[in-house]
């Protein structure tokens, strides 16, 4: 098997930065580090904060937390690839979330995700070209009693059929000014 390597420290020479502002370090350092133990407990809630920041963790920020925390850059890296919440490239403005589980599949959930790809022209874990769509499934939304049901970004639906999920998808607004979210500063009372 031939290995194909990355250069990633050129990609985050060229990336710029950082991600990991004064502001954000400000926030991890008054909100979260107090209520650790240990400097190393606060690695989720770093990752948290930053994936709410720039809707993605970049490699460049999870070497900036893992300076931050003192953590070597691979500990960091290890987390954020263990755990399914955490994006490691840019998702689309609009994440639909087309949960999997056995009620909701019982229910015909696979129309709804292969209505979506087709509509979409995209495969699970893909963004739309315009950066607007992202297409996933999840295992449990824990609403079975209304399945099937999907999540547009965070807002649940439920007793979905392939018409009301078009509708709710054809409803979204267009213009990039009203589907991009503003980046998140801390220093707002936050």
């Amino acid at each position: 098997m031939a290995w194909i390597a990355e250069d990633r420290r050129r990609r985050v020479a060229e990336a710029g930065g950082p991600y990991l502002t004064d502001e954000l370090k400000k926030h991890l350092t008054e909100t979260y580090i107090p209520r650790y133990p240990t400097k190393r407990a606060v690695l989720l809630p770093a990752l948290h904060e930053v994936q709410h920041v720039y809707g993605w963790i970049p490699v460049q920020a999870m070497e900036e937390i893992a300076q931050f925390l003192e953590l070597a850059p691979a500990e960091v890296i290890d987390t954020a690839t263990f755990y399914e919440e955490y994006w490691l490239r840019p998702k689309g403005a609009y994440l639909i979330q087309v949960c999997r589980s056995l009620t909701c599949e019982i229910c015909d959930s696979k129309k709804l995700t292969s209505h979506c790809k087709r509509k979409l022209g995209i495969d699970l874990g893909e963004t739309t070209a315009d950066g607007r769509f992202t297409l996933v499934e999840l295992e449990c939304l824990g609403a079975c009693g209304t399945a099937p049901v999907a999540l547009v970004n965070d807002v649940l639906h439920e007793e979905l059929t392939v018409e009301k999920l078009e509708k709710i998808i054809n409803d979204l607004p267009t213009d990039p000014q009203h589907y991009k979210d503003p980046q998140v500063t801390w220093d707002d009372g936050h």
